[in-house]
């Protein structure tokens, strides 16, 4: 049975189209894909240990994206991670009390930093810094804790 050019170009169409679909995922996967030209304007936030928080990562209010790590550094003099965030400018009532928290999606999935908005009538503007911060709970030192305590607990 000969093949046709028809079904060559239609199985060279499916495996492009397969090729393309795998390339989107691993975009979306990495956070690549979705990276924006929107205005928006930088906070900053200092954590005692930003875990496994990582450039690009989702800021979040509410379970709703309204921006991303921009970046993270480290504070010599005061031993904290310093973590800017990007929001997008269309939410620019977040009140100056916010605080952020960094949170991890599911057990093992992703840290992202969530802010949860006080009740201050002023807000956050450009180069602001939230104040009240909660920091990544790394789950080797809740496992330590519990090891620990319960060896503690036996000895006595």
């Amino acid at each position: 049975m000969p093949h046709s050019h028809t079904q060559d170009t239609l199985v060279g169409l499916f495996v492009a189209c397969g090729i393309a679909g795998l390339f989107y995922m691993s975009l979306q996967i990495s956070n690549l894909g979705t990276y924006s030209n929107k205005e928006s304007y930088k906070v900053t936030a200092r954590f005692e240990n930003s875990g496994g928080l990582k450039v690009k990562s989702p800021v979040t209010v509410a379970g709703v994206r309204v921006g991303r790590v921009s970046a993270i550094r480290f504070d010599k003099q005061n031993y904290q991670s310093v973590v800017e965030m990007s929001i997008e400018s269309q939410y620019d009532t977040l009140p100056e009390d916010t605080t952020a928290s960094i949170y991890t999606a599911g057990l093992l999935g992703e840290q992202y930093v969530s802010l949860e908005p006080g009740g201050s009538l002023d807000f956050l503007t450009a180069n602001s810094e939230i104040e009240l911060t909660q920091s990544a709970i790394v789950l080797e030192e809740v496992i330590g804790q519990f090891l620990f305590k319960d060896r503690d607990v036996a000895e006595e």
